[in-house]
């Protein structure tokens, strides 16, 4: 059925004050779900849009790409095929993390109990459902984090419900700790450097410098947002280039980079291999 004309307004209004604010929106066709690529993005052949201040590889004008396609360009939110879009869509979303915000989805009357019985009040919106708790922070999102609770924020979307009640307060860690798993008990490669040219001591082992640059890895590792694989590797390959040809490493070391690893959703497998390829490629 076709939708009435000043519905589909209201929807495209709404979308324009949420941009000209800082968030980016994406219209949601039937199903609440975005609307699927068009033919030249199909299976991502385009290269995708992997972030949401730019458009990235893709230049397409259609509103492609799921969450990605967020936005707060009013060329690209006026333009004929986003306002044909806006005119079949039954729901505005938005980003969360693209606007520095974390939604805690509370899917019915349960988990909004454990909420104000366990977090921090905040800005909350009514749902059909249950209720969304916007917090002021981005983070990792993650679904089922506990029964019908699901953590929208950075590569997400959430629907636009209005503005809610309540002061927005800053993003506390008993949410961050919603999606960090706890970490597998692991067993690091071995590492086996060799002695330094002539004999002489280690310029590394005085204990602050070498805690120092551990305790700086494992938070370069735990402030990642995206690109985990990558960061760990580089991490590593980082730590090695530091401290991997002079004895400071211990089995100890390791297993505090991997710990922090595997609580950003790093399997053992891949901390173990994200370490074999840093130790080839430094010739270890």
């Amino acid at each position: 059925m076709t939708q009435p004309t000043d519905v589909r307004g209201e929807r495209l209004h709404t979308a324009r004050s949420l941009a000209a604010s800082g968030v980016p929106v994406l219209p949601l066709r039937a199903g609440k779900v975005p609307f699927g690529n068009c033919r030249r993005c199909a299976d991502n052949a385009c290269g995708g849009r992997p972030n949401m201040k730019t458009s990235g590889p893709c230049t397409c004008p259609h509103p492609c790409h799921g969450w990605a396609a967020a936005t707060t360009d009013p060329g690209v939110i006026n333009a004929p095929t986003w306002v044909r879009a806006w005119r079949e869509a039954t729901a505005v979303a938005y980003h969360p993390g693209g606007a520095s915000l974390t939604v805690v989805d509370l899917d019915n009357a349960e988990a909004v109990a454990w909420a104000r019985t366990t977090l921090p009040t905040t800005q909350t919106v009514p749902t059909t459902r249950g209720e969304h708790w916007l917090y002021q922070g981005a983070m990792q999102s993650a679904n089922a984090v506990r029964p019908c609770v699901d953590i929208k924020s950075t590569m997400a979307y959430a629907r636009w419900l209005g503005p809610g009640t309540g002061a927005m307060t800053a993003l506390p860690d008993v949410v961050r700790a919603l999606v960090v798993k706890e970490p597998t008990a692991v067993r690091p490669t071995a590492v086996t450097v060799p002695a330094l040219v002539g004999g002489g001591e280690c310029p590394h082992r005085t204990p602050a410098y070498l805690d120092r640059g551990i305790a700086m890895a494992e938070q370069r590792i735990t402030a990642a947002s995206s690109a985990v694989h990558a960061t760990v590797y580089r991490t590593f390959l980082a730590v090695l280039s530091a401290h991997g040809r002079c004895g400071c490493l211990t089995d100890a070391h390791v297993v505090r980079l991997f710990t922090a690893a595997q609580a950003r959703g790093e399997s053992p497998r891949h901390c173990t291999d994200a370490w074999t390829n840093a130790l080839t490629r430094l010739g270890l």
